[in-house]
């Protein structure tokens, strides 16, 4: 089974200044009308050619929790696009100039590329992307693909969920993929995965944002064989919402401070990926 080692309390901290865009002075960041306007249809992926390119998961939802929710017009949730698709394309977009900007990762800029669980061509990416897993549903071949890419190499960041709701939909998920699989709360390890070093150094990750549907931000993850000391497959920001921050940045909606932070995890993600 899978099982949840979880942690304590959030710790305070402070957010050391990466890179930020300026405010452009728009409308609040949940509303149903903005979050519309920011949400065009899907754009076409770009053929592999070697540069990192920000893979976005495409999910299903109709065996899962969220099989009974009409998602289109829910405001937060809705804004005409299914759970996967929040904060598409503006999230992968702004994260990808941030990546240029404090790296030398060959970054593809444009947007990201939309695979599913069961496509070949996610073994061409280091690194995917799945957004709201508390609704997330797989068929048997999503499974075996999943399955296939934890244990090939691939590292699955699952964002933007919350509560207890939400936590049973995606632990239901990881138990078809890896029944054995034990989550860690990645927090309360000494020393610290190397997720949280890989490139800017992260001592306090909990410290991120303030309680988040009810619960504090906590960062969990399964190693390969069960062993801290091996490679970190997947984490799960859970109780927070990375994608927020930045689909956001350029807006001047959110504290700068926690922006930054925000950006400071999905670099390190995406150089741990690259490296282990």
């Amino acid at each position: 089974m899978v099982t949840r080692w979880w942690g304590g309390t959030a710790a305070a901290g402070g957010a050391v200044a990466v890179c930020v865009f300026a405010a452009m002075g728009l409308g609040a960041p949940g509303s149903t009308a903005t979050r519309a306007a920011a949400a065009p249809a899907q754009e076409g992926n770009i053929p592999y050619d070697g540069r990192f390119t920000f893979v976005r998961i495409r999910t299903d939802v109709s065996g899962g929790l969220g099989s009974s929710i009409d998602f289109s017009g829910r405001g937060r949730r809705g804004r005409g696009q299914p759970p996967w698709a929040h904060d598409y394309p503006r999230a992968e977009r702004n994260f990808a100039k941030i990546l240029t900007a404090t790296t030398l990762v060959n970054t593809y800029e444009g947007g990201s590329n939309i695979l599913t669980f069961d496509d070949p061509e996610l073994h061409n990416y280091p690194l995917a992307y799945v957004s709201e897993p508390g609704f997330w549903w797989m068929d048997e071949a999503e499974e075996e693909g999943l399955r296939s890419y934890l244990l090939k190499g691939g590292f699955v960041i699952f964002d933007d969920f919350g509560g207890m709701r939400d936590w049973s939909n995606f632990e239901a998920q990881m138990l078809r993929v890896l029944p054995e699989g034990i989550f860690y709360d990645l927090s309360d390890l000494n020393p610290l995965p190397s997720v949280f070093d890989s490139f800017f150094e992260i001592s306090e990750p909990e410290a991120l944002a303030p309680p988040y549907r009810g619960g504090w931000p906590q960062y969990l993850g399964i190693f390969e064989d069960n062993d801290p000391a091996k490679r970190l497959m997947l984490i799960a920001n859970y109780n927070n919402d990375l994608g927020d921050y930045w689909e956001f940045s350029d807006a001047g909606w959110l504290p700068i401070d926690l922006t930054n932070e925000a950006y400071k995890f999905g670099v390190n993600y995406v150089i741990y990926a690259m490296t282990h």
